[in-house]
């Protein structure tokens, strides 16, 4: 199954690693095009989630399913496909901390939101079609033509430029990672039993941004793009930019920065 989807796909264009390319220069586009749009329109979920959007989906629901494509996909390639390159260890590490991501936000995440306000179907449908797709393009580089094509199955390259980068991406994934979760523990005990409203988050690098659970996110991505040091990821990481980046510049206290500590 997964075989005859991936030639259906391929068969679009000359090949699959071109298929990738046009993919994730979309990715670039649609995340350009999501800040101009975020300027304008208020994202209708959340605490901003609102009707006209469609019928709505209960947030742990909606979490579950929109998140779940970026943990199956890549498991179906790898299981499923012919991913001869998949047996190289520096493969299976970045894909790894791509999964690792994803089963806590696919299968951990929505089951410890506390009173989620619904999701608009339309946005949950986005959602889980962006998720298709970036399963589909972060997993088919990495065992078909990643760089990490390599005689010796190495977990870090030798060649000191790429241990530098390798060293540096693994960093800023884990601490990105790490504020993330943080970051949501603090957002899920802001309040008490019973109480409601919006309150400012305290602790943490929410000490010195307001968004820092998007901080952590970004920094996740970011440094996964350098990792893998190819198109897909360092498309991933705009869009992801571009999504998440700008919801915080209009509502953050003056005493903290919107989404980079000291400078923005």
């Amino acid at each position: 199954m997964a075989n005859f989807v991936l030639d259906f796909l391929a068969s679009l264009f000359k090949n699959e690693e071109t298929l990738m390319i046009y993919l994730s220069y979309m990715f670039i586009v649609c995340g350009l095009l999501t800040v101009l749009t975020l300027w304008l329109v208020t994202a209708p979920y959340g605490r901003y989630s609102r009707s006209g959007w469609g019928i709505l989906v209960p947030s742990t629901t909606a979490w579950l399913l929109q998140e779940l494509p970026c943990l199956l996909v890549p498991l179906m390639l790898v299981l499923f496909s012919d991913c001869p390159r998949s047996i190289y260890y520096t493969n299976r590490f970045v894909l790894g901390l791509f999964l690792l991501h994803y089963c806590q936000r696919a299968l951990i995440f929505p089951f410890l939101i506390r009173g989620g306000k619904p999701t608009p179907v339309s946005v949950f449908l986005m959602a889980a079609g962006f998720c298709i797709v970036n399963g589909y393009l972060q997993t088919g580089l990495h065992p078909e033509i990643c760089r990490f094509d390599m005689d010796t199955p190495d977990l870090l390259t030798l060649n000191l430029f790429f241990y530098f980068q390798n060293l540096l991406g693994v960093l800023l994934f884990l601490s990105g990672m790490i504020i993330n979760l943080h970051s949501d523990s603090v957002l899920r005990n802001l309040r008490k039993p019973g109480e409601s409203g919006y309150k400012i988050p305290y602790g943490g690098m929410f000490n010195y941004v307001s968004g820092a659970n998007f901080l952590g996110e970004i920094l996740e991505w970011w440094g996964f793009a350098i990792l893998s040091w190819n198109l897909p990821a360092l498309a991933f990481a705009i869009f992801t930019l571009c999504n998440i980046g700008p919801r915080k510049f209009d509502d953050y206290p003056a005493s903290r920065k919107a989404l980079i500590p000291f400078l923005l």
